[in-house]
């Protein structure tokens, strides 16, 4: 990497190591993403009997909530109590606050793109049995790089395929710019509801020596636009963990043509 200046540190290599150990710890919780095991599009199943699911789910005719129905006899736990009748549910976001449970598996309401589905996440999954860690090039300061956040007037939406192999609206806010090897890189990123901003891209590694492509993260940018861009922590997306998930591609722009030797590379089994 020519022309970088390293700021690695011992402290920032600690924390870097900590991170990893959280991400290892997260990826491989009961309930974390080694655990989802199907997406069930309600769309897909219009009678509302999802396989291996029990009980019926259905949109709600008013089309902002789902209608579940079940049997004493399906074994159906909502807010963590037997359930047998009908109850509405919206989206439940995450695992944790899943309302359905079935068997030890939590059952996840989802809402994408204005469609409905119900995600099973078991912790008994055999991805979740075979993992043996999260691969990821070595910490190096030279990756830590200033960068320049330029917000769109309105935000934009371009249409990517999805690791599902469907098309689907991606939102994005602006363009995050910074320097690698000697030329100013530019990514299309979305802000979080928190600042942060969110990158899909893929690079020279993609497919070769790293996952296909990979997640960004940086925190808010200050009023002037600066922002911190640690490529050391950049992250292998949901669907290389479960192909279960519906991960964007990069939308036209974030293909990089320069090696991002930094940050996770991919999933290890046993």
């Amino acid at each position: 990497m020519e022309g970088f200046t390293s700021m690695s540190t011992p402290d920032a290599h600690r924390q870097w190591t900590e991170w990893r150990a959280h991400r290892h710890e997260t990826a491989s919780a009961p309930y974390g993403p080694l655990s989802l095991t199907a997406t069930h599009w309600l769309a897909d199943h219009p009678g509302g009997r999802l396989p291996g699911v029990p009980g019926r789910w259905t949109e709600a005719p008013s089309g902002d909530g789902v209608l579940l129905a079940a049997g004493p006899d399906d074994g159906l736990l909502l807010d963590g109590e037997p359930f047998a009748g009908e109850a509405r549910l919206t989206a439940d976001g995450t695992p944790a606050t899943a309302r359905t449970a079935h068997d030890g598996r939590r059952l996840v309401v989802l809402r994408r793109e204005g469609l409905w589905a119900v995600r099973v996440f078991d912790p008994g999954s055999a991805v979740r049995r075979a993992f043996a860690g999260i691969d990821a090039f070595d910490h190096d300061g030279r990756w830590v790089r200033p960068g320049r956040f330029r917000p769109y007037e309105a935000g934009r939406s371009v249409t990517v395929e999805n690791a599902d192999g469907r098309e689907r609206g991606l939102s994005l806010s602006g363009e995050l710019s910074f320097e690698l090897a000697g030329e100013v890189r530019v990514l299309r990123v979305a802000a979080e509801a928190d600042g942060s901003l969110w990158a899909v891209f893929a690079d020279a590694t993609s497919g070769v020596s790293a996952y296909r492509f990979r997640f960004l993260r940086t925190p808010a940018p200050d009023d002037t636009g600066r922002v911190e861009v640690d490529l050391n922590r950049v992250v292998l997306p949901p669907c290389a963990f479960a192909d279960h998930f519906i991960c964007p591609f990069p939308p036209p722009g974030n293909v990089l043509p320069v090696a991002v030797e930094a940050g996770e590379r991919a999933v290890l089994t046993r």
